[in-house]
Formats: structure tokens, C-alpha cells, sequence
């Protein structure tokens, strides 16, 4: 389990793209996985949240589902898939200490993020 600082990357897709004012949609396609905005700052925030999603999300409930990975669905549900970023003057409007995060709950595996930029006109 890991929290992956995707932030520049998709600094990246705006700047190569050129857009100066819009929206970036990030949307991660997996149900193990999840894309999150949290402090990027200190590495300790995402050693927490990864710990209180351990303790509040137990290994040892009785899951239907049998895969051996039910949790991670679980905590994927609570990240959700995908984030929403306002891009103003061709940068992407986090705040000081956010950072646009990959979620790996069940890896590692070779994942995918997608995303969109929507240009204002």
C-alpha cells in the first residue's frame, strides 16, 4: 500500500497541452486503487491515512467476497476515483501543502491513471 504523488506529472499534461484557465478531471479505472488530494508536505500524512484505513477497515472481517483484496475495495470506496483541480495561469490551484495522490491499496500492479483538461474558452 502506498499514497503516489502524481502532482507534477500531471502538471505536466497541462503545460504540454498549453492550457491556461479550465479544469483537470483525474480518474483512476481501478477498484483497488483510488486518487486522492491531501497534504503532500509531510510523507507522515500518507503513513497515517494508510494506517487508520488498516485499523478502520479490519483484514480479518468475514468478506463475502473471497479474492483476498476486499479491503482494498473498501478503502478505495472511501478515496473515491477521481479529483476535480481548477487550473488558473497554466498551473494547477492546490493549495500551499496539497499534492494529487494515486491511492495503491492492492499492489504493486501496473496501473493507469487517465485524465482530462477542459480549456476555458
Amino acid at each position: 500500500m502506498e499514497f503516489v504523488d502524481i502532482s507534477a506529472q500531471l502538471q505536466r499534461a497541462v503545460d504540454e497541452n498549453g492550457i491556461q484557465d479550465g479544469v483537470l478531471v483525474t480518474y483512476n479505472p481501478h477498484t483497488t486503487a483510488g486518487v486522492t488530494i491531501n497534504e503532500g508536505a509531510d510523507p507522515a500524512v500518507q503513513s497515517d491515512l494508510i494506517g487508520i484505513f488498516r485499523r478502520i477497515i479490519p483484514r480479518d472481517y468475514p468478506y463475502k467476497h473471497r479474492e483476498g483484496n476486499s479491503p482494498s475495495h473498501m478503502m478505495a470506496t472511501l478515496t473515491g476515483s477521481s479529483v476535480t483541480v481548477i487550473v488558473e495561469d497554466g498551473k494547477l490551484k492546490l493549495g500551499t501543502w496539497q499534492r494529487i495522490f494515486f491511492c495503491e491499496y492492492d499492489g504493486p500492479r501496473n496501473r493507469k491513471v487517465w485524465w482530462k483538461i477542459m480549456a476555458d474558452q
